[in-house]
């Protein structure tokens, strides 16, 4: 095991009843809010109706700011900044899954500074200082709610970045799972796929060899998250399956995985988010696609540590005395058919991307490997997973 800093200041308010408490958390740091939100959803379920009441309660005042989209926009997030600078706000509350709560971060910093925000995501600037941000989750999926990271696609240059920085951590997060009751089955199931894949990118590429506490806890967020999901799509208003699914989701990216593992990479999430910026998929949706193909590529030089999490967690897939190869090819399969039974795509053919975009795609997505680092993916590499998502 690696040395390492585990910091994570979020404050998580969990369960039900706890709507009420946005107006007080969000009091104790300012006294003007925008509230950031997406379309519709919130002001039909009554939800909206509930956090305005809180914040009203507690003497906050608010400017609206919805219209997040799934894949969250640039644009948006300048407008909302424009928004704070004119209003003199002082406090940032988001009310629905990582879109929007991604898109209150990049909010939140942008709009103490002058350049534009966009620079945070390309890599030449970095956060001095933000606004500070609560939250109410409505889906559970990308754990932005406790963890310091945001994604953001540029509308102009169809980029999808990502940027961490320990300043984005929310103040407080709410989690009631009854508000999820109403996710429809392809997005509860697109935020399960999304958990799976955060704690498989630090899985497979962590550089330690030795981390047993940590393979324990990823196989066993794993695991939850396809049980939940499986409640949650037989009885949406399943409550406990709802509560495993929102908390796993949280816990697989909160720093919490990922600590003592040495250098990690989100391969995964490099190659998905060119195709969500490319053809507005949804982000779980686009990682479906990819996790399979991925797991494919890597099993060719890795299998052993396909084949240990298979073992741990899919018994059909390990039999006596079978080779690495055999028990990671089928791991690979359980996976693949679980996307499929849950709805979810696996293949490019299937959001009707064709073959003859991969080059485009794998060069859309090499910009982000730079970003991030990952030096190894070229974009030939890149194309070759590619041809593997089928």
């Amino acid at each position: 095991m690696q040395n390492f800093v585990f910091y994570n200041p979020t404050k998580i308010l969990f369960g039900r009843n706890t709507i009420s408490s946005i107006g007080p958390e969000t009091a104790a740091w300012g006294s003007h809010a925008l509230l950031v939100y997406g379309k519709s959803s919130i002001k039909q379920s009554g939800l909206y109706e509930q956090v305005t009441s809180s914040l009203q309660a507690a003497e906050v005042e608010i400017t609206d700011h919805g219209g997040v989209f799934s894949n969250p926009l640039l644009s948006h997030v300048q407008t909302g900044i424009e928004k704070v600078k004119q209003n003199d706000i002082d406090v940032i509350v988001a009310v629905g899954g990582g879109s929007v709560i991604d898109s209150a971060k990049a909010i939140s910093a942008g709009a103490l500074v002058e350049h534009d925000v966009w620079k945070f995501f390309s890599g030449k600037k970095s956060i001095k200082k933000t606004l500070p941000l609560t939250t109410v989750l409505t889906l559970a999926a990308a754990g932005s709610e406790m963890n310091s990271g945001m994604v953001i696609t540029n509308d102009s240059t169809r980029e999808k970045f990502g940027f961490g920085h320990q300043m984005l951590h929310p103040k407080t997060s709410i989690l009631d799972p009854e508000i999820t009751y109403t996710v429809p089955p392809d997005y509860t199931a697109y935020g399960a796929v999304d958990a799976i894949a955060h704690v498989l990118e630090f899985y497979m590429t962590a550089s330690d060899p030795e981390t047993p506490v940590q393979d324990r806890i990823m196989e066993g967020l794993i695991e939850n998250a396809i049980t939940a999901c499986n409640r949650c799509l037989e009885n949406p208003t399943d409550y406990n399956g709802r509560a495993n699914l929102m908390w796993t989701s949280t816990l697989a990216l909160n720093g919490l995985t990922a600590a003592g593992l040495g250098r990690v990479g989100f391969p995964m999430h490099m190659i998905e988010h060119s195709l969500s910026a490319l053809y507005d998929i949804p982000h779980g949706a686009g990682l479906s696609i990819v996790i399979p193909g991925w797991l494919k590529w890597f099993s060719k030089t890795h299998p052993a540590r396909i084949a240990s999490l298979g073992k741990r967690i899919f018994p059909s897939a390990d039999i006596e005395e079978d080779s690495d190869e055999l028990v990671a090819t089928r791991t690979i399969t359980i996976l693949h058919n679980w996307f499929g039974r849950v709805n979810s795509p696996t293949s490019l053919e299937e959001v009707d991307i064709p073959q003859s975009d991969i080059p485009r795609i794998a060069e859309n997505a090499l910009a982000l490997a730079k970003v991030w680092r990952l030096t190894n993916y070229t974009a030939e590499t890149i194309e070759e997973i590619l041809h593997l998502c089928r």
